[in-house]
């Protein structure tokens, strides 16, 4: 470092002595100016390259505005980070969510003693009955809740409440039986009254929250039968 910065100590002092002593050319002056801006930069670079090993730029996102100090380079680099926290949110829902919490295999069983053969076509019936009432069920809930009818909601949740629970589908009986609650202007769990704004805003999510649980429970049910039901000879 010692040698570099004498050379362009050097480089430095060179052009004063030749401006004193040329002034009459002025085109030299400008040549000899530009020469110095030049020579340091290289030192410069160089001992960044030392500095700043790769293996850190590639992890960091701190290089990123030194390699492109340009200010239009922050506004790519907002959205990424942004988009970020949206991840982790579903990752954590689908954990709570899990196939082991949305299925009562206990009760999945007891309907499967009913079959009276691998074709298992009485509980397959009663799955596909549920899946299309909970497909109608949730129309009809969405549609209850932009109406702000409380009542209908504590209705539907019944009915689902119920089908969930006899097909061991219990994350969703679960749910359900919030809403048939809320609906009715009672928070059970903490045994007070509601009015209707707090009780339409604790049935919001729930509703987002049970067809996700349904999904999970639909893509387990179709996935049991595809891989353990014999099919009926024609």
């Amino acid at each position: 470092m010692s040698q570099t910065k004498t050379a362009v100590a050097e480089h430095v002092k060179s052009p004063e002595r030749e401006l004193s002593a040329k002034p009459r050319s002025p085109s030299p002056q400008p040549h000899d100016s530009r020469a110095p801006s030049q020579v340091p930069s290289s030192p410069k670079s160089s001992a960044a390259r030392l500095t700043s090993p790769a293996p850190e730029s590639a992890s960091r996102a701190t290089p990123a505005p030194e390699r492109t100090p340009a200010p239009s380079t922050p506004a790519p680099s907002t959205p990424a980070p942004a988009a970020a926290p949206a991840d982790p949110q579903p990752d954590a829902l689908d954990e709570e969510i899990s196939e082991e919490k949305v299925i009562d295999l206990d009760t999945f069983n007891q309907i499967l003693d009913l079959d009276e053969d691998e074709t298992h076509d009485f509980s397959l019936g009663m799955a596909e009955a549920y899946f299309t009432q909970a497909s109608t069920t949730f129309v009809d809930m969405d549609q209850a809740f932009e109406k702000k009818d409380l009542a209908k909601l504590s209705s539907l949740g019944h009915f689902l409440k119920g089908s969930s629970a006899a097909l061991g589908v219990s994350a969703v009986q679960a749910t359900c039986e919030h809403i048939q609650h809320y609906g009715a202007l009672r928070d059970e769990e903490n045994g007070t009254d509601l009015t209707a704004e707090d009780a339409l805003a604790k049935i919001g999510p729930l509703l987002k929250r049970v067809k996700r649980e349904y999904e999970v429970a639909e893509r387990w049910l179709k996935n049991w039968y595809k891989q353990n039901a014999t099919p009926a000879e024609a």
